[in-house]
């Protein structure tokens, strides 16, 4: 993964720059268009889910807390029998 994120970051704009020229070139201005538009549409629900998963993300993790200090409190009674 170290070095598949850096790749995957820089040939997916490259990808999506070379569709949207194929697609003009080939079906016209108004196919290019047209993916330009499904593209920013696909990219506002990702964006839309990135903010909807930090938004409940902090109050997941208070709620979570407290649970986790119990866990910590607890005796460990296992293998001493």
């Amino acid at each position: 993964m170290r070095i598949a994120r850096p790749i995957l970051l820089v040939t997916t704009p490259i990808g999506v720059a070379f569709g949207l020229r194929e697609a003009w070139r080939l079906a016209g201005p108004r196919m290019a268009m047209l993916m330009a538009v499904m593209l920013m549409v696909v990219g506002a629900f990702v964006w839309m889910t990135v903010r909807r998963i930090r938004q409940e993300s902090p109050s997941s993790a208070l709620v979570h807390q407290p649970e986790a200090d119990e866990a910590e409190h607890q005796p460990d009674c296992i293998g001493r029998g």
